[in-house]
């Protein structure tokens, strides 16, 4: 049998997930491993998300969708951007996802072609990167330095080089927690703008933010778009539920690949996603507990070697140089978790450059998971 293998499986695979899938064989077999690799909520979704979805189910008929989302979910997106934000948007310009996966996937398709430049910052997210080297576009990675952030100047100085045709940055960030200043996020958005460089906001931790109110990309420029997700505030990572909000010459872009790509959002989690915008006070206090553990790591992982590398201004990522310990930040990862049994990723995920460096811990567990990793790593390194 010949199978054909394509050059666009050949991306770096996420090895956050190669680390959680070894630290679930270990559980597998006995061993009691703290996870602080994922950046996964610990709690489930709020109880009226999962009151919904239970009624939906005995109502029992759950189906396609138009392919851009439930009209009431859409509604209920757009009301949180007044209420949350200030800011009117339509709920025409709004796409709700599988996922976030699937924003990022349906914006690079329909905003760029194959051989156009698109910067993104170094360290980031991976699955930036490894989706748009499949689909062939050409990644310029940002390398931040010691800036915590990407600002105008990186900008200006990458489009010289060579023009971009687009900017994807995320504040609050992963794996840094970086929060991007409103007034850079103001002046980042009006380069790009003036640049005709199309702009690409990732904006999934809003409202995980702990030293400043949350400020929407779609503030600065009506071209913007801005990709969200219910996964990490709202608790409904599994779920499979996200959104897009469009600048109005992409929304039938949008909608046309969505259809085949998609269908359709998984309507189930369609119909349960437009509670959580009414359990502020339940994820309030999840949240709570993230900045009770932020305020331990901030406190705990530099005594124990571990420099922070940027400010944990939001999300519920502590971002390490671990040069005190290692130049092997991989190796060092997969001893952490063989022999004190914490699992964290390794900065390779983030910056191929750089991230031998530099490791990434989540801290959405529990506070007494986030006591119990921190007591085993310093017996450990002891």
């Amino acid at each position: 049998m010949v199978v054909s293998l394509s050059r666009r499986g050949e991306v770096e695979p996420f090895h956050a997930m190669d680390i959680l899938a070894e630290a679930n064989r270990l559980k597998a077999t006995g061993v009691p491993v703290v996870s602080m690799a994922v950046g996964q909520p610990s709690d489930p979704a709020p109880a009226g998300v999962r009151q919904a979805a239970a009624a939906a189910l005995r109502h029992g008929r759950i189906g396609y969708t138009d392919a851009l989302g439930l009209a009431d979910l859409r509604k209920a997106i757009a009301a949180h951007y007044g209420e949350h934000y200030g800011i009117d948007i339509a709920p025409s310009r709004i796409a709700v996802t599988t996922g976030s996966s699937a924003a990022f996937n349906l914006a690079f398709l329909a905003m760029f072609d194959p051989g156009d430049r698109v910067a993104i910052a170094a360290p980031g997210y991976p699955a930036y990167r490894n989706i748009m080297a499949a689909l062939g576009i050409e990644i310029v990675e940002i390398e931040l330095g010691s800036d915590a952030y990407m600002h105008a100047e990186h900008l200006k100085t990458a489009h010289c080089e060579k023009p971009l045709k687009g900017v994807l940055f995320a504040s609050p960030a992963n794996p840094t927690g970086a929060v991007i200043p409103a007034a850079e996020l103001a002046a980042l958005v009006k380069t790009a703008e003036e640049l005709g460089i199309a702009v690409i906001s990732d904006e999934i931790y809003h409202r995980l933010a702990y030293t400043a109110p949350d400020v929407t990309a779609l503030a600065h420029g009506a071209g913007v778009t801005v990709i969200n997700s219910f996964s990490k505030y709202y608790c409904m990572t599994g779920w499979r539920i996200g959104w897009m909000v469009l600048p109005e010459e992409l929304v039938r872009p949008v909608e046309r690949v969505a259809q085949s790509l998609y269908i359709s959002p998984p309507e189930l989690s369609q119909i349960a996603a437009i509670e959580a915008f009414k359990a502020t006070e339940e994820l309030e206090t999840v949240k709570a507990r993230y900045a009770w553990n932020r305020d331990l790591l901030m406190k705990r992982l530099p005594e124990l070697g571990f420099a922070l590398a940027a400010p944990m201004d939001g999300a519920f990522y502590a971002f390490c140089d671990v040069t005190r310990h290692t130049n092997d930040s991989m190796a060092f990862a997969r001893k952490m978790l063989a022999e004190a049994h914490v699992a964290a990723t390794p900065g390779r995920d983030f910056d191929p450059l750089q991230g031998h460096r530099t490791m990434r811990f989540s801290y959405a567990g529990s506070h007494d998971d986030m006591v119990e990793a921190l007591a085993r790593i310093e017996r450990w390194l002891k």
